[in-house]
């Protein structure tokens, strides 16, 4: 499935700041960034709760914000793009 990850970082504090770098490193790990605060992650069941779950762990409830839209393979999702920015296409062929 795809999942579009959304976040809102308060970087007011110097922890807040660190919280926004750790939010992204999970993300990094799991995805690829299209907008500053927004990824998409190509990811089954159990990887979707485990990034959740590492997310939920790195934010601050009270302070910020973590959106996850899960698009599931079976709804025939569609994204469009426009801009300079192209995402890669993880269903694709894979070109050397």
């Amino acid at each position: 499935m795809l999942v579009i990850v959304c976040y809102d970082v308060n970087t007011e504090t110097k922890a807040g700041r660190r919280r926004l770098r750790r939010v992204a490193k999970v993300c990094e790990s799991t995805g690829q960034r299209v907008q500053k605060s927004v990824f998409e992650c190509q990811v089954n069941l159990m990887q979707f709760e485990t990034l959740e779950r590492s997310l939920l762990a790195e934010i601050d409830p009270t302070e910020d914000n973590l959106r996850l839209y899960r698009l599931p393979d079976s709804r025939g999702s569609e994204v469009r793009e426009h801009g300079t920015f192209r995402a890669t296409d993880f269903n694709g062929p894979l070109v050397l």
